[in-house]
């Protein structure tokens, strides 16, 4: 997807979010080879703190903002994103009890990637074309997302 020619709230919104999925997804990768047990939790605590404000922040804000400006087409997508945010937070409980180490850790953190890859190629192929092809005005959501990204960011960030 190609932020550059969008529309300055749509590049914001969906830019902010985009950003999100390829920092994740590049901690994903970076895991698949780091043998380090510390490092491997850095990643993993990492990872999940910012899934976790991710979800929160298209949870509260995104997703009520698209069911309520179009219910019938954003709907299904919405739903199912819903039910993809239950599983990897479950995982991301999971994971934050555990260490390195730990019987199923590794595999764990694993199928979390694969379940936000998927996530992220639903929303991102699916959902911010609609976006950008209905030409939603996402501008009122801009203050908003920012003010709860900070809000929970300050909570997730580990001491």
């Amino acid at each position: 997807m190609n932020k550059s020619k969008l529309p300055v709230a749509q590049k914001e919104v969906l830019g902010m979010l985009i950003d999100d999925h390829r920092m994740v997804a590049k901690i994903f990768k970076d895991f698949e080879s780091e043998k380090d047990p510390k490092r491997q939790e850095e990643m993993v605590t990492t990872a999940c703190n910012a899934l976790t404000v991710h979800a929160e922040i298209e949870e509260q804000v995104f997703y009520p903002f698209l069911r309520e400006r179009d219910p019938e087409e954003f709907g299904d997508l919405l739903n199912e994103a819903k039910v993809e945010h239950a599983s990897a937070k479950d995982l991301i409980a999971q994971l934050s009890v555990m260490k390195s180490g730990d019987e199923l850790y590794e595999a764990k953190f694993t199928v979390l990637g694969e379940y936000v890859d998927h996530h992220v190629k639903e929303e991102e192929d699916e959902l911010f074309t609609k976006i950008i092809d209905k030409k939603i005005d996402l501008r009122e959501l801009v203050d908003p997302m920012m003010t709860q990204r900070q809000k929970l960011e300050k909570v997730a960030t580990p001491a």
